[in-house]
């Protein structure tokens, strides 16, 4: 009995003196039980706020969140897109492209030089009255939103005159009323079609040289008429005057005489 007791001494000595088995017993023990787990707490304060990761942090291993990257948001003016300063009906102007690249403007649509090109329009049949031009006719077209090369100037039952791609205005030789005048647009692609806008007839304005020839003549022709009319009165009226003065004279009687009867 003594001996048993011995023993059991022994063995409670031994084992209160290994720190290397209750190391072991100790991790034995932690390991059969479940992992403790940590209620996560998170505080919202103010959704707008640039700090919110100061509430936010793991208990677990107190680290961070991921940095949450916030977008910026940028205002666009957007303005009302301006037309570039580019009319179709003047000649010899700066390429609608070039003003576009330097103001920013916009230019309207053109088709390219692969399909042909669309109708000009004509603006006006013009005579000239004055110059070393005098009787000729001024035909001024407006461009088409086309690639042009030419352009052709087609007269009724006469030549076809044509005009550089910068050109406008054309003259031709004098045309007859009701004569019809066309303008086409060329480039490679082919040429336009004739439309009601690209082609008109000749009548001469109202007030033509013609008409004011004989309106001169007319008014000179009255003039005279007037100055012959007041002529005729004036010496009628004298030729009246003269005769009243010479009845009012009355003839001289020869038997008498201031110095008594002879």
């Amino acid at each position: 009995m003594t001996s048993l007791r011995k023993n059991l001494a022994v063995l409670l000595l031994f084992l209160s003196a290994s720190p290397f088995l209750h190391s072991h017993l100790s991790s034995h023990a932690a390991s059969t039980l479940p992992p403790a787990t940590r209620p996560r707490i998170i505080f919202m304060d103010d959704l707008s706020s640039d700090n919110y990761e100061d509430d936010y942090i793991d208990n677990d291993n107190n680290s961070f969140p991921p940095e949450v990257l916030h977008a910026v948001q940028t205002t666009v003016l957007q303005q009302n897109p301006q037309l570039c300063q580019h009319s179709p009906c003047l000649e010899n102007q700066e390429p609608c492209k070039l003003i576009s690249k330097r103001t920013g403007c916009l230019c309207p649509g053109v088709s390219g030089a692969d399909e042909p090109p669309h109708a000009p329009r004509i603006h006006m049949l013009q005579p000239i009255s004055e110059g070393d031009n005098r009787g000729k006719i001024e035909v001024q077209w407006c461009a088409p939103s086309s690639v042009v090369s030419v352009y052709n100037v087609l007269i009724e039952g006469s030549e076809v005159l044509e005009f550089q791609e910068v050109s406008r205005r054309g003259l031709i030789g004098s045309l007859e009323v009701g004569t019809k005048v066309c303008v086409e647009a060329v480039n490679s692609a082919g040429h336009s079609v004739p439309s009601d806008f690209s082609c008109t007839r000749y009548n001469p304005p109202e007030f033509s040289d013609h008409k004011l020839f004989a309106g001169v003549i007319g008014g000179g022709v009255a003039l005279l008429l007037l100055l012959i009319i007041a002529a005729v009165i004036l010496w009628k009226h004298q030729l009246r005057k003269k005769a009243k003065r010479d009845s009012a004279d009355g003839l001289g009687n020869p038997s008498y005489s201031t110095e008594g009867t002879l």
